[in-house]
């Protein structure tokens, strides 16, 4: 088994849930007693999200690509940056290590496919949604995106860094998330991206009867079973 490499605290809350879901995944895959083998580095994510909120990307990628070449040293096989938003310094985090990085819209976009989903709605962090360091990913894999109005992303946005990364959960929220998805539904979307690694806090699957793809859940396994050296779906 390889060892995984998860830079997390972006936020905490959603690292909790990497952390259960690729044991739970190893746990299914091997059975028995297996866990997986992983080392945690998680940052500080006031000090990140200053950064964002700023614009100075290249601050926190240095935060980012310190963070990696620790988890390089202590002995980890590849890394996995336990947040979406910022796979924006995902460029800058692989140079700055010898092992692979696997990225988040990759996997997603491996989903889709499999879902045989061409057109798909995008919720995130107003970076994820707005800039094309995400959306790009998916574009050149076929996948057109649609993203919330500029209202909606403002709703969207907030509810992440107001509540969901503070472990808050409110009903009005969850509400105002399942009209957006409604809405992109209604505009062509054949599935949602819960491209937020908080966003699968609020909203499930059970929720909805538009196909969601929560990028948490979708990542989290597939670094499980790249640790064991298969790309077979969880």
């Amino acid at each position: 088994m390889k060892t995984i490499g998860l830079i997390g605290g972006m936020s905490w809350e959603s690292t909790v849930t990497y952390y259960q879901v690729i044991n739970e995944t190893i746990q299914k895959e091997l059975g028995g007693l297996h866990s997986a083998r992983c080392i945690l580095y998680s940052v500080d994510f006031d000090e990140i999200e200053k950064y964002q909120a700023r614009g100075e990307w290249d601050k926190s990628a240095e935060v980012l690509a310190a963070a990696a070449r620790a988890l390089e040293r202590a002995g980890a096989d590849f890394i996995v940056i336990c947040t979406n938003t910022m796979h924006k310094v995902a460029p800058e985090i692989s140079k700055a290590v010898a092992i692979p990085l696997l990225h988040i819209a990759d996997m997603t976009a491996l989903e889709l496919k499999k879902a045989h989903i061409n057109t798909v709605g995008l919720l995130g962090t107003k970076y994820t949604m707005q800039q094309d360091f995400y959306r790009s990913v998916l574009k050149d894999n076929g996948i057109e995106v649609i993203v919330p109005h500029d209202t909606e992303i403002e709703i969207v946005n907030n509810v992440i860094y107001n509540e969901l990364c503070l472990g808050n959960i409110v009903a009005q929220s969850k509400a105002a998330y399942l009209n957006i998805i409604a809405d992109l539904f209604k505009r062509g979307a054949q599935g949602v991206i819960l491209g937020c690694t908080e966003i699968g806090l609020l909203v499930q699957q059970s929720d909805t009867a538009v196909p969601l793809f929560d990028t948490t859940l979708i990542h989290a396994q597939y670094a499980a079973l790249k640790s064991l050296d298969t790309d077979r779906p969880a």
